[in-house]
């Protein structure tokens, strides 16, 4: 099954409760103790699946990534809009992995702070992104159509769009912004404001 998270379920409860944590106690304060108390097991169950605490951090990471990237599996990606209107076709794509983010606190909370610690530069040295093979090919659609795209440095490009929708994110989830319309349509036009200029058809 294409794009679905699938995992033994003791380990979902495991995972699901390390996120409480750190939404409780922030990435340093986890403890296999709290974990164990929010998961209802014992640490030793909890040691069958992890054998540290790090590693079940990046277990976090990877299953909150691949349910994010599943988001663009689902999706009717129609090329035509671009040529049309294409703000509204990037819109399209990013408004639902906006709004994958707001309606899960733990997972927004730990994902915002696992990707700000020091556990993340070594992870992301070595992550596998394979999961996210259906946007990476609407983004070379979209580069196909506008060229110019290639001007921007891409890692810096990708950066902005992901850590700031899932900061906004992390703001609604706790409250500070309003989870409506008006947040979605503003954070959606600070996001793009740069990339406007770019998504000129070439004459």
């Amino acid at each position: 099954m294409g794009g679905v998270v699938t995992l033994d379920d003791t380990k979902t409860r495991i995972i699901s409760a390390v996120m409480k944590a750190v939404r409780q106690y922030g990435l340093e304060g986890v403890r296999i103790q709290n974990v164990s108390k929010l998961a209802g097991i014992t640490p030793g169950a909890i040691y069958r699946y992890f054998d540290s605490k790090e590693q079940m951090l990046v277990a976090c990471f990877t299953y909150v990534d691949k349910q994010a990237a599943a988001i663009f599996e689902h999706l009717r990606f129609d090329p035509l809009t671009m040529l049309t209107d294409p703000m509204e076709a990037v819109k399209a794509l990013w408004l639902p992995y906006f709004r994958f983010w707001t309606v899960r606190p733990d997972e927004t909370i730990f994902y915002y702070r696992f990707r700000d610690s020091t556990f993340f530069p070594k992870y992301d040295r070595s992550r596998d992104i394979t999961y996210f093979k259906t946007f990476i090919e609407m983004v070379c659609a979209f580069k196909q159509v506008f060229p110019r795209l290639d001007q921007i440095n891409q890692d810096l490009l990708w950066l902005h769009v992901l850590t700031s929708t899932v900061m906004y994110a992390k703001y609604v989830v706790e409250g500070i912004l309003p989870n409506n319309q008006e947040t979605e349509d503003t954070v959606f036009q600070l996001l793009t404001t740069g990339l406007s200029s770019y998504l000129k058809l070439e004459k």
